[in-house]
């Protein structure tokens, strides 16, 4: 996952309406051009800051994402509703899920 710095002033200022665009450059790899007066505030600092936070928190959500791939679909679900037999392997199943993919403490 790549947190660009566009996503990260979208973070920081959620009033965010444009104002920000940001160019390759051969010499950092990136120059931002502000052109809202409300956005340019925001310091290259807080920006990396917030990347990293960001980057963090997705990381964090690792075990969300892989529990979603593994869950049963809503179809499995629908189906559970009317079947206990249906029902009760739905349950283990996402037990056993979870248990894989435990949410971290």
């Amino acid at each position: 996952m790549t947190i660009t710095t566009m996503d990260a002033i979208k973070s920081l200022v959620p009033d965010f309406e444009g104002g920000v665009s940001t160019t390759a450059n051969p010499d950092d790899g990136e120059t931002i051009i502000w052109n809202n007066p409300k956005i340019a505030s925001v310091t290259l600092e807080e920006i990396d800051a917030e990347k990293t936070r960001l980057l963090a928190e997705w990381e964090a959500q690792e075990y969300a994402r892989n529990r979603e791939l593994e869950y049963p679909t809503v179809q499995e679900l629908v189906v559970a509703l009317y079947d206990e037999d249906d029902k009760a392997a739905i349950e283990t199943k996402r037990a056993e899920i979870k248990a894989k993919y435990p949410k971290p403490e």
